[in-house]
């Protein structure tokens, strides 16, 4: 199958105020955010991306626009519903200190597959969704483009996390177990026997060896040589 870039959006006002933002309108890129997307541009602009795709929420398609600005095959990022952030309810809008000490709290750290927000949905909703999604996604680039095609989402924190819990084979219940900082780039390719998860949540590092595309084939024992520069 095709190769997926997994992007987190850059930081937010939201994000450095501790701010659960949700799916509120107008949030946006902070000076940092906007630097950490324009380095993730940068680390991609070494891949030709055949396809760009995002949350409709504009801290991810300010990230996009970084990411498409070093990428001139591909001329827009494509809303996809599916990948927006997770319908928090009435949590939406409150500080993460405040709502720390809610009955709820535990039960999202410890047991999220259990977990339905207050007037929102269950974080099982919100994976199944989004893993469809990029499936889907995913499927219709390699029908394009071919195997060796390389597209990326941009999309959030919990909505990634979600996808690499599910590409790792774990259930959700342990997906606070993995880290997605912003504007981070994790790397998934679903094959037709087995998912393999290449890299999540790095910030940083060479990514030019993506161009030259990942292969299937089955995993070599003892690791192998690793991957070289294009």
């Amino acid at each position: 199958m095709a190769t997926v870039l997994l992007v987190r959006h850059g930081r937010t006002t939201a994000n450095a105020t501790g701010l659960l933002a949700g799916r509120a309108p107008g949030v946006s890129l902070d000076d940092i955010g906007r630097n950490q997307a324009a380095l993730t541009g940068d680390r991609l602009a070494a891949v030709p991306l055949v396809a760009v795709v995002s949350s409709p929420l504009e801290r991810c398609q300010q990230t996009a626009q970084h990411i498409l600005d070093r990428q001139p095959g591909t001329p827009s990022a494509p809303f996809e519903p599916e990948l927006i952030e997770a319908d928090y309810g009435t949590w939406q809008g409150r500080l993460l200190s405040e709502l720390a000490a809610e009955d709820l709290w535990p039960l999202v750290q410890s047991q999220p597959s259990a977990v339905v927000f207050p007037e929102g949905e269950s974080m099982a909703a919100m994976q199944a969704r989004s893993v469809a999604a990029i499936r889907r996604h995913d499927a219709a680039v390699e029908a394009e483009h071919g195997p060796d095609a390389v597209w990326a989402a941009v999309s959030h924190g919990d909505i990634i996390k979600s996808i690499l819990a599910d590409a790792l084979g774990m259930h959700l219940d342990l997906f606070q177990r993995i880290n997605v900082g912003p504007a981070s780039v994790s790397i998934v390719r679903y094959g037709a026997g087995r998912t393999s998860v290449h890299a999540t949540n790095t910030d940083a590092g060479d990514l030019s060896w993506l161009a030259k595309g990942i292969g299937s084939g089955d995993a070599p024992v003892g690791g192998g040589a690793g991957h070289q520069a294009a």
